[in-house]
């Protein structure tokens, strides 16, 4: 089995495309266990460099959570990692369905999970792991256009459109709710030592 997901590890990251369509008819149970596989690997990795901040630079153990938080990061990316995929996956399905992807919705979660192998391996990284974010993303478009077998402009609608409208969301409430931080609080004005 650990031999199975190295081949698929190393196929995702230096050939997409053969890998995606060797996946066509992967068992479910596989396809989960791989995600769950190095989610977990993530989560460790992750939580590890959170400590490694903690010790590193002390002030982060002042922090809400202090020496807890390598411990929150875990659940957190553990947890989050899997509802987020799950409702990604969902929703990134109702877009390929409108934009013609038939091939039902397995196929969607396969081209979602298979597509976070770099950002679980390397995500975790400081400072660089927005990157493996990007190689996510064109794994994914890369894996809807073989498994829905789909063009290749479909395919990156269907993604940027997941994307972009939960992106516009988030922005838009981070901008309700720092516009009505503003108004409820004022803004700060540092007081002044004027001698008369």
């Amino acid at each position: 089995m650990i031999d199975t997901i190295l081949t698929k590890v190393k196929g995702f990251m230096l050939n997409p495309v053969e890998t995606f369509q060797q996946s066509k008819n992967d068992d479910p149970g596989a396809v989960f266990t791989y995600f769950g596989l190095l989610l977990l690997l993530h989560a460790v990795l992750a939580a590890l460099v959170s400590l490694l901040r903690i010790e590193v630079m002390p002030p982060y153990a002042g922090m809400f959570g202090g020496p807890a938080i390598p411990v929150m990061v875990f659940f957190v990316a553990l947890v989050g990692g899997c509802i987020i995929t799950v409702i990604f996956a969902a929703w990134l399905h109702l877009w390929v369905y409108i934009l013609g992807g038939r091939k039902g919705i397995m196929q969607t979660v396969n081209a979602v999970i298979y597509g976070h192998t770099p950002r679980l391996l390397l995500g975790w990284i400081p400072f660089i792991g927005f990157i493996f974010m990007l190689w996510y993303l064109a794994l994914g478009i890369v894996g809807i256009r073989e498994l829905q077998e789909m063009s290749t402009g479909k395919a990156i609608l269907a993604v940027a459109i997941a994307v972009i409208i939960p992106l516009i969301v988030f922005i838009l409430l981070a901008a309700w709710f720092f516009i009505s931080y503003m108004t409820v609080n004022g803004i700060p004005v540092p007081p002044t030592n004027a001698i008369n």
